[in-house]
């Protein structure tokens, strides 16, 4: 039984700085895809950013410099850093994980599991 769980989102004003955690159990997360996407209130959910099996990574530009994604091996643990958080940044952050390949076709890979969620809420 695979399960991701979220944590480290919250409230914080403009300019400020998050921490989201993803802890996978039943899941090796150094071998697959892993990602973030986020959703906002009437928005579609979108991929913001990705490692593979390489430690490569990806962003969307919205995000890029000031977001980092990196992963624990040993913890079996995905992060997002999120700095110079922006109003816009607020919405419903997922953890993301593939089943198959070790790369990541796109932001926006087939997802076979997904975290419960956390929110992240920016105040200007």
């Amino acid at each position: 039984q695979v399960q991701l769980v979220e944590s480290g989102g919250g409230s914080v004003q403009a300019g400020g700085s998050l921490r989201l955690s993803c802890v996978a159990s039943g899941y090796a997360s150094s071998r697959y895809c892993m990602g973030w996407f986020r959703q906002a209130p009437g928005e579609e959910r979108e991929g913001i950013a990705t490692i593979d099996r390489y430690g490569t990574t990806n962003y969307r530009d919205s995000v890029k410099g000031r977001f980092t994604i990196s992963q624990d091996n040993a913890k079996n643990t995905l992060y997002l850093q999120m700095n110079s958080l922006k109003p816009e940044d607020t919405a419903m952050y997922y953890c993301a994980a593939a089943r198959y390949g070790g790369t990541c076709s796109s932001l926006n890979f087939y997802v076979n599991y997904w975290g419960q969620g956390t929110q992240v809420t920016v105040s200007s």
